[in-house]
């Protein structure tokens, strides 16, 4: 039944591109090396489908199983399929969560996710997603080096997160919608403190009390800006010498 599924697969597939013949390719082996010779070369159609039968091939437990599903996620990634890479990925880790690439697994089911959102001004569920599953990684896979790049990628996702604040907050501000601006300006100062958007909100914070009359809160503003981000953009203007 397995080499009937198999061959299907391959006969939809090589209608339309390039085909691997599996006469010519009689055991997993020779099959691996010809489609890893593929994804070497960026022929990602033929990588695919030689990988896609790699998984017909092996038993369902078998660690070549996580190997040939993981590099079908990546040939996906490369053609632009992003959703249906992070699930690929996705269940490298689920289901071989002791194998070699189950890292490497999650931060690129991670990225596949990043890649969908690459506007701050859309909708961030996207975003969201990726950073819960980077966060996922660093619990569970904490020393490896995937978790290192990981945490790279949060600081990015987080900085376009914070810019979305901040425009959100400027948005407001300049509507004179002054409390929806406040509320914008500290989620930035408070959730994203790392990020260069948050002195900039700081100091848009300052000029929203300043325009309100609040001048306690604007004075206590201008203290944590100088305590904390000293020497920002506007803060004179904004605080005094």
């Amino acid at each position: 039944m397995i080499r009937v599924l198999s061959l299907a697969l391959l006969t939809a597939l090589t209608a339309c591109g390039p085909s691997i013949n599996p006469d010519d390719y009689p055991d997993p082996e020779s099959l691996w090396a010809v489609s890893m010779e593929a994804y070497r070369q960026g022929d990602w159609d033929k990588a695919q489908l030689g990988f896609q039968r790699l998984m017909f091939e092996v038993g369902p437990r078998d660690d070549r199983q996580a190997e040939a599903r993981y590099y079908v996620a990546e040939t996906q990634l490369q053609q632009g399929q992003r959703l249906e890479a992070a699930r690929q990925f996705r269940r490298v880790s689920d289901d071989f969560p002791r194998h070699r690439l189950a890292p490497d697994a999650l931060l690129r089911a991670g990225d596949a996710f990043a890649e969908l959102w690459k506007n701050p001004e859309l909708d961030p569920t996207y975003g969201e997603t990726a950073l819960a599953t980077y966060a996922e990684l660093m619990g569970r896979y904490p020393n490896s080096t995937a978790a290192q790049r990981a945490a790279l990628k949060i600081q990015e996702i987080n900085e376009m997160f914070a810019e979305k604040g901040y425009k959100a907050g400027v948005y407001y501000l300049r509507l004179r919608a002054f409390d929806s601006a406040i509320i914008y300006f500290k989620d930035v100062i408070l959730n994203y403190a790392q990020t260069s958007y948050a002195p900039l909100s700081v100091v848009k914070l300052i000029e929203a009390y300043d325009r309100i009359g609040y001048d306690d809160e604007r004075m206590e503003y201008c203290t944590y800006l100088s305590q904390y981000y000293p020497g920002t953009p506007g803060a004179e203007e904004r605080c005094g010498g």
